[in-house]
């Protein structure tokens, strides 16, 4: 029996002891649902939670560990869980049976598995890469890895596998994002909720959120035909500072334009939440708007805007597309951003590419690669909560 049928037989099940219960429990009372603990609704809840749930926990669970197993045995048994959780369900239900406690305590436990599988589920991610560097650098010293300035992976042996110029290009990528997206997004944010009309703002801020849901490998192509040949011909071949479309500057323009509605969007939403109060009282104090913008509203806003540059930073420290496009794959270190360079992500991806041996270092690589990108995005986060803890108004 396909899973789907089973599925449909113990959702069948759920909906149609929901109203044998519901339709036992008003005729227990002739009615009058007055009489009962709870509304009917809870009634029928509880014993299609009960009916369904179990059964389809099991049946989630047993194929995850079990995807070879018998479908009739497992139809069979999760079948028999719905129809017991099914008879229990109904033997309980009573004009005095506390429905609306049993459903909301069972709501309560469902919240906290997803919570638990939430952490759970963060926890493997972290030991699956933790287990595989350890791997790595069984195999590769970690002196060489977090303080070579070399990466040249070659399969066979003779790698040279330092860090640190695909930690430079990632960084150097990032801040110039973030250097364009940061003040164009929050003083168009700034202006839409604070200055600009309803009729402009209803069609600005939705022409800035079209930015967001344009693919990323689009950014790319838009970063290789027209914004790295446009930087070469007309700044970095005049300046003398190199002949190559494919640049730092060239992806982190490119992705500072992908980033602005990350950044605007939240904290046009973030300064709106500001209650009005406080801008009436500020202005009835004798500010003007500016100073009231300043004084008043950034400052109650920060923690949002906070997260929403930390998001950018983020989405920027994890985009693979745009530099492959327009960076190119060059694992080398300079201060001039006309130089093609790449990002930790970029050497993720090649070094699990292909056919390669996956117990070889130069494939391993990758996990570590992977480890020092989570600790840059954690050592962000811990940075960003010290910055609103020091800097956040709070207002009664």
């Amino acid at each position: 029996m396909p899973v789907s049928w089973i599925l449909l037989l113990i959702l069948v099940l759920a909906v149609a002891g929901s109203f044998v219960g519901r339709k036992r429990v008003l005729a227990e009372v002739a009615g009058d649902s007055r009489k009962l603990h709870s509304r009917p609704s809870y009634y029928g809840w509880n014993i299609a939670l009960y009916t369904a749930v179990p059964a389809l926990f099991l049946i989630a669970i047993w194929t995850f560990f079990q995807p070879q197993v018998s479908r009739p045995l497992l139809a069979g048994v999760a079948l028999l869980l719905a129809a017991v959780g099914l008879g229990v369900s109904l033997m309980r239900s009573s004009a005095e049976f506390r429905a609306r406690n049993a459903v909301e305590a069972f709501v309560r436990g469902l919240l906290i598995l997803c919570s638990c599988i939430a952490i759970m589920t963060t926890l493997g991610i972290v030991l699956s890469m933790l287990f595989e560097t350890g791997n790595f650098f069984r195999q590769y010293p970690w002196q060489d890895f977090l303080f070579g300035t070399t990466w040249s992976p070659r399969f066979g042996g003779g790698s040279q596998l330092g860090i640190v110029p695909l930690v430079w290009g990632t960084m150097y990528i990032s801040l110039i994002a973030l250097a364009v997206s940061i003040p164009i997004g929050l003083f168009a944010a700034i202006y839409m909720s604070e200055y600009a009309s309803p009729k402009l703002r209803s069609f600005a801020k939705p022409a800035i959120e079209v930015l967001a849901g344009i693919p990323t490998i689009v950014y790319g192509l838009f970063a290789l035909i027209t914004i790295g040949p446009l930087l070469r011909d007309y700044f970095a071949q005049p300046l003398g500072l190199g002949s190559s479309g494919s640049s730092v500057m060239t992806a982190g323009l490119v992705m500072g334009i992908m980033l602005i509605p990350f950044v605007s969007s939240l904290s046009d939403d973030i300064i709106n939440a500001v209650p009005q109060s406080l801008r009436d009282g500020a202005l009835g104090l004798g500010s003007t708007q500016s100073e009231t913008i300043k004084k008043v509203v950034l400052p109650a806003a920060l923690p949002g805007i906070v997260g929403a540059i930390l998001l950018a930073a983020s989405r920027a420290i994890g985009e693979t597309m745009i530099v492959v496009l327009g960076a190119g794959a060059a694992a080398q270190m300079s201060v001039n951003p006309f130089q093609a360079m790449t990002t930790i992500t970029v050497k993720i991806v090649s070094q699990l590419t292909g056919d390669t041996d996956f117990a070889a270092p130069e494939t391993l690589v990758a996990f570590a690669l992977g480890i020092t990108l989570f600790t840059v995005t954690l050592a962000l986060n811990v940075f960003a909560l010290y910055i609103v803890r020091k800097y956040r108004e709070q207002y009664e």
